[in-house]
């Protein structure tokens, strides 16, 4: 079964949606550029309030490897997505400080990009269009050169996950606004999307 995660939590609502869905895991973002950033104090008390079967994992990108490692050792999140320019060299430094999972994001724009994430040093990648939260994918056929597991990002709904499902085997899909209603996760839409995964 393909995994559920959805990013971009920043509301009790928000949490209380995830639980209800049984959701996989779920993203807090600690990007200040992002409208969907949260402080690590907003992050803990949601985290507080999340089923513990779901996995938090925070958004960071080009941040200080120390600032990752904190949260990872603090409890506020269980995994780090990395979704900016963080290199092998960056990677290696932040596994001296944790050793809780790392994701890599990766924007697939030809084959060679899509080759290139494999070789991330890094427990998982995601494959997504740009650096996240553009809500615009990418051309699905470009994951047939991934042979490692990834989780598929990139403008998904639940009007097209149907379709990325057959033209894809991610391990785990990931969705942001996809599912929101004016900038604010709607469960309505939460609840179709993950409807839509889980029946295929």
């Amino acid at each position: 079964m393909t995994k559920i995660k959805i990013c971009g939590l920043r509301r009790p609502c928000d949490v209380e949606y995830a639980n209800r869905l049984k959701l996989d895991y779920v993203g807090f973002v600690f990007t200040p550029k992002s409208s969907r950033c949260i402080s690590a104090e907003t992050a803990f008390a949601l985290r507080s309030e999340l089923d513990s079967e779901i996995c938090p994992v925070g958004v960071f990108v080009n941040a200080q490897p120390e600032s990752v490692a904190r949260l990872l050792e603090d409890g506020v999140i269980d995994m780090a997505q990395l979704h900016g320019q963080e290199d092998s060299a960056y990677i290696r430094h932040l596994k001296g400080l944790t050793n809780k999972p790392l994701i890599k994001a990766f924007s697939i724009h030809c084959a060679e990009d899509a080759r290139a994430s494999v070789n991330a040093q890094t427990d998982y990648i995601l494959l997504d269009n740009g650096n996240g939260g553009t809500g615009k994918s990418f051309d699905w056929s470009l994951t047939t050169d991934v042979s490692r597991s990834y989780f598929l990002a990139g403008g998904l709904s639940a009007e097209n996950i149907g379709q990325a499902l057959r033209e894809t085997a991610p391990y785990a899909v990931d969705v942001s606004s996809g599912v929101e209603t004016d900038g604010y996760k709607d469960y309505e839409k939460m609840h179709r999307f993950v409807q839509a995964v889980r029946g295929n």
